[in-house]
Parts: structure tokens; sequence; C-alpha cells
């Protein structure tokens, strides 16, 4: 069985617009398994967004522990995300788990990977998965040269040239706000 390699998700906030979005494709070698994979949720009524990169079912394991954490801290992104975090690097079971993930809320945006970093990205975007640096620098030079664009726009924008360039990201997108 050969690895599955998927996905490019960015995250920006900009002008006050939380905004994260994911391409749909999981490869098998050099073969496109399926062009259509949604790799970012809305959690706690679309106060929270979770995207993930990596093994479908570790992310959708992992999105549901963060989910769980969320709902214990009341909300809190900031603590849910580092609870599990040391959960994840801990965990027996979790620690097997090859994932990353990005989370988002009213206006925190944080990288969590399992080697226990909750990350705050500088400038207020974040990228992971195989086409991240491609997103991440689109997104960048978005928010420094195009700064009428939405947030929404750059991520759009972001993942459309990652997916140019990045033989595992396509330009089928899944793009969510998190919503005040």
């Amino acid at each position: 069985m050969q690895p599955i390699h998927a996905t490019t998700v960015v995250g920006i906030i900009h002008n006050g617009e939380v905004v994260v979005g994911a391409d749909g494709q999981a490869t098998m070698g050099n073969t496109v398994a399926k062009s259509n994979v949604r790799k970012v949720r809305s959690l706690a009524g679309g106060k929270v967004i979770a995207g993930f990169a990596g093994s479908t079912a570790d992310a959708f394991t992992l999105i549901e522990r963060f989910e769980e954490k969320l709902n214990a801290y009341g909300g809190n992104l900031k603590r849910a995300a580092i609870e599990l975090a040391k959960d994840w690097r801990t965990d027996r079971y979790l620690r097997k788990l090859e994932a990353m993930m990005i989370v988002a809320g009213k206006d925190e945006l944080l990288v969590i990977s399992g080697t226990g970093d909750v990350l705050e990205p500088d400038n207020q975007v974040a990228a992971i998965g195989s086409g991240a640096m491609f997103a991440q620098s689109a997104a960048l030079a978005l928010k420094k040269h195009a700064q009428h664009l939405s947030a929404e726009d750059m991520v759009r924008e972001s993942l459309h040239i990652a997916a140019d360039i990045c033989i595992y990201t396509n330009h089928n997108l899944v793009v969510e706000k998190v919503k005040e």
C-alpha cells in the first residue's frame, strides 16, 4: 500500500475576516485517489474552523478530539489546542496519527502538530500540507501587495497558485469563514 499524500490548507486573518480553505485532492503514489476530499470543517456553530493535512482517518480523529477539548474548555481555542497537542504528544494511540491541523477562531489562527507544537503564525497566515510553502508565499505576497482583497479572496488565490505548482494540490476548493 502506497502512502496517501494529500493537500494544501491555508488560513488567513485579514481586515477582521478569518478564513481557512483547502483543496480536495488525495493522492496514492502517482495516482489521484480522490479529487473532492473535504478537509475543512466548521465547528462550534461556525465560530471555529479546522483544516487538516495528512491521513484523512487520522485527521478526523484529531478534529473530533479537538472539538471535545473545545467544548471542555468553554470554546477557548488556544487552551483547547494546547490540551489536544499535549494529548497528541503523550497518548500512545494519538502519537501514531499522521496529520497536522490549522484551527481558527474570531481573531486567532493556530497550527497544531503531533510533536506538541501549537504555533501562532507570523503575519496571520498559516499553511500546512504538500503545497504549504507555495500557498503561504502567495498569501504573504497578497497580504502585502493586494490589501484591497478580502481574506477569502486571498485564501482562494493562494490555493489556486499552489494547485498550479504542487502535484498534490488541485483546484477543488472548500473555503470556510469564521462567523461572528
